[in-house]
Formats: structure tokens, sequence, C-alpha cells
């Protein structure tokens, strides 16, 4: 495990020095005094900067039309880590996990075997891992499925970008981009009116 956290005088934290080989899942939920959200990239940690209201009312979007037409065998989870392999755990801003994968209300993550869907609001900061980074790891972990999410047109309302995975060459495809309406067939019957967004 890596290296430890400790308060300066000025009760300010100092960062411990990466270990020789980066960080693991076990050091991203042992490690003291993280930020919220924090993810761990190729063994890397990686802090979340603030948000623009538009990230979190997407979210709070794209949540409550998922779990409208939600079958009982899966469940929507919002900002939580899914754990990829011994050096990624990224937190998606949403995922469609297996409900048989929720062990009770301490869980504090989940497996890429669990997940169905793994979604990204882009942010300024955030723009090259969810575009690049993150979709890369989310198919070579078997995801089915990606949606980028971003603000477009003078409106700033939500565009999806929806991916699915070749199987065969855990890469993903692009099948659709979606402005004004999210309907879908896959994973699960979907239908969301994307303008709502005014009403978050």
């Amino acid at each position: 495990m890596g290296g430890t956290m400790t308060a300066e005088s000025t009760g300010q934290p100092r960062w411990p020095m990466p270990p020789m080989d980066g960080y693991t899942v076990e050091d991203l939920f042992t490690l003291p005094d993280l930020p919220p959200h924090t993810e761990l990239i190729d063994g890397s940690l990686v802090f979340v900067s603030p948000q623009r209201y538009f990230h979190f009312s997407a979210i709070d979007l794209l949540v409550s039309g998922l779990r409208g037409s939600l079958p009982p065998e899966l469940k929507v989870v919002r900002e939580m880590t899914v754990v990829l392999d011994r050096r990624n755990g990224p937190e998606p801003d949403i995922a469609v996990i297996k409900a048989s994968a929720k062990t009770g209300p301490d869980q504090t993550y989940f497996h890429g075997g669990d997940a169905v869907l793994a979604v990204e609001v882009v942010s300024p900061e955030s723009d090259s891992r969810d575009r690049f980074t993150k979709p890369h790891k989310y198919a070579a972990a078997g995801i089915g499925h990606y949606w980028l999410v971003e603000m477009a047109g003078p409106a700033s309302r939500p565009v999806v970008q929806v991916y699915e995975l070749a199987r065969t060459t855990r890469t993903y495809a692009l099948t659709g981009i979606h402005h004004d309406r999210l309907k879908l067939d896959v994973p699960y019957s979907i239908d969301i009116d994307l303008t709502a967004i005014d009403d978050f």
C-alpha cells in the first residue's frame, strides 16, 4: 500500500510521495483524508474539481429517466467507484449495475463485471479522461454500454453520445447522438426527454 497523509501544523494535509509502482485500489479505500470522489486511474489518484450546475442537473435528469423504466434486475447508482482492476477505480457519474451486486447500505464500490452501463458527463477538467481514457478502460473491462454527455447549443442542453461494446474487439462503437430525446432499446427500454433539464 502507498504512503499515508499527515497534517501539517497549519492543518493542511501533506500528500504522500506516490509509491514507485503507483497506487492501488486498496490505497484508494484506505488512505486518510482523500477528497470526496477521488478516482484511481492507472495507479494515479485523480481529484475532482468543483463542477458546473449543468453537471449536477444532467446527472439528476438522466438518473431520473433511467430509473423510470428500470427492470428489477438492475439498479442505477451515481458517483460510486467501479473497480476495474488493481490499478483502476474510476467513478462514473452514473452507472447501471446488476441488482445482485448490491451488498448493503455500507457498500462503497462495485466491480466492472457488475456494470452494464457507465455514463460520464463531460467537464472541462475531465474532457480527455471522459472521451479517451475512461471509455477505453470501461470497454476493456467488458461494460456493455457507455454514454458521453456534454452541454451544447444556446440552451445549454445535454447531447448524449451512445456507444455499444463490440465483444470481439473490446472497443466501443458509436450507435447514435441524441439531442432532444434519448430513446433506446438497450441495455433496456429507455425514453428520456433531454429538454426537461430545464426542470432540474
